[in-house]
């Protein structure tokens, strides 16, 4: 994989990476809006309780909460360090699994965020109903907090996603030029319409629990989760769903080479955002319960997690499989 996706002479990408000021731009800005969340972090793990409100569940378990904090200041300095492989020469020769691997991960941690955010606020501003704790107790976090951290993770996306693009672009921007009706069905086809119809079979259970829960629904949930519901949950149970749909409609365009007129790189993308959005926030969704804040999830949530996964590796196999597939011909074709 690493030898198939290699660069191309490194001197044109190094002033198409190293030099342009708009990178540069992207980078900084990148960097920057870090700082809040990782000065909240740092904080916490010290002791401070800024922006955490007396009888906040976060009080209750100090330990386990210092290891998480930990492990997402880590994850947060992961940005960064990508914000500057994407930026400089030496970053060319980073092996491709090492670079796409993490911007994968940042990817699907950082999508829903992006997306969800926003809508719950204008949910909340039509109408909707605030977050607000199980039976009138003490919030968990100071509403204030939310927004200066999920407004760093929505700037940390659109700059770290548009840096990855061009990125992406100088280095392996051939794998997807032209139109699907272009791509040849390869010797593995069969395998990938395989593939993407068990994705497509697995998709549904966990796609209508989440539509259930997004119309209000309260089956498989406990009491305290069911009493605990908003709008803003409602928004990301809808967005569970419509991340569910783009990975399985980008694996279908990928393996029956449906939509001949679409960009190659449409089914790309949806293949990309939605598998990595699955795997990655149903990941997180299901480790969150080992902090001991809050409640566990239900058997029922964890198997629409488990098939979130399932879905989204199957997705992701799809794109890795195209990819080399493709590198692998325009290979022979240069030979």
């Amino acid at each position: 994989m690493t030898q198939t996706l290699a660069p191309a002479p490194e001197t044109a990408q190094q002033r198409a990476v190293g030099l342009s000021r708009a990178r540069r731009a992207l980078r900084a800005v990148a960097i920057v809006s870090c700082v809040p969340y990782l000065s909240l972090k740092v904080a916490w793990i010290a002791g401070s309780r800024v922006g955490i409100p007396d009888g906040s569940s976060l009080l209750e378990h100090r330990a386990s909460i210092a290891v998480a904090n930990s492990v997402t200041v880590l994850m947060d300095a992961g940005v960064i360090v990508l914000a500057l492989v994407l930026t400089r020469p030496w970053g060319l020769r980073v092996p491709a699994w090492l670079l796409a691997l993490p911007a994968w991960v940042a990817t699907g941690l950082l999508a829903p965020i992006m997306a969800g955010f926003p809508l719950q606020l204008a949910v909340d501003a039509l109408g909707g109903t605030a977050d607000t704790p199980v039976g009138g107790g003490e919030p968990f976090l100071d509403a204030w907090v939310f927004g200066v951290v999920y407004t760093g993770f929505i700037v940390q996306g659109l700059t770290l996603g548009a840096l990855f693009v061009l990125y992406a672009r100088d280095r392996w921007g051939r794998l997807w030029e032209g139109r699907v009706w272009e791509l040849p069905v390869g010797v593995i086809g069969a395998a990938q319409r395989a593939v993407a119809v068990a994705a497509a079979v697995l998709a549904l259970p966990p796609l209508a629990a989440h539509l259930v829960w997004a119309c209000g629904g309260t089956v498989g949930l406990d009491e305290s989760q069911a009493a605990d519901r908003t709008s803003g949950s409602h928004v990301m149970e809808a967005l569970s769903a419509v991340f569910l749909a783009l990975a399985v409609t980008g694996g279908l365009l990928l393996a029956f080479r449906r939509g001949r007129a679409l960009p190659v790189r449409l089914p790309l993308a949806l293949a990309w955002v939605g598998s990595a959005a699955l795997v990655c926030w149903a990941g997180w969704l299901s480790l969150a319960p080992l902090t001991d804040v809050g409640g566990g999830a239900t058997p029922l949530m964890n198997l629409a997690y488990a098939g979130q996964m399932m879905v989204g590796i199957l997705v992701a196999c799809l794109g890795v499989h195209f990819l080399a597939e493709r590198s692998a011909s325009r290979k022979r074709r240069t030979t």
